[in-house]
């Protein structure tokens, strides 16, 4: 059963993709990845979002983006060695996001 403020919600997002308001979103099409927001403490989810939206992302958010982007790179990569330093860069780029969440949990214990 919806409430009204359901029914408003709704027309006010129908009427937005009417006038083309989420066409030409950054990753339009590309998958988020929930895990990562699923993770976080409610009360900074919201925080993350807020910055994310007005283009400020925290260090871990931004490694992740980063590791995407060299994956997409290595995946349409033919040249060999292109491919093996996009490889050593995105292994690299790995190991830093991990460091990055172990001094977080580290400091999250404290």
């Amino acid at each position: 059963m919806f409430s009204i403020f359901d029914k408003i919600v709704e027309d006010r997002i129908q009427e937005a993709f009417r006038n083309g308001e989420f066409d030409n979103l950054p990753s339009q099409g590309k998958p988020i990845n929930l895990d990562y927001w699923a993770s976080l403490p409610e009360g900074i989810r919201q925080g993350y979002m807020l910055l994310m939206n007005n283009g400020f992302l925290p260090a871990e958010v931004q490694q992740l983006k980063d590791i995407d982007d060299l994956r997409e790179r290595l995946a349409c990569c033919t040249n060999q060695v292109e491919k093996a330093a996009l490889k050593k860069t995105l292994d690299e780029a790995k190991m830093n996001y991990d460091l990055t969440m172990e001094l977080r949990k580290k400091h999250k214990n404290y």
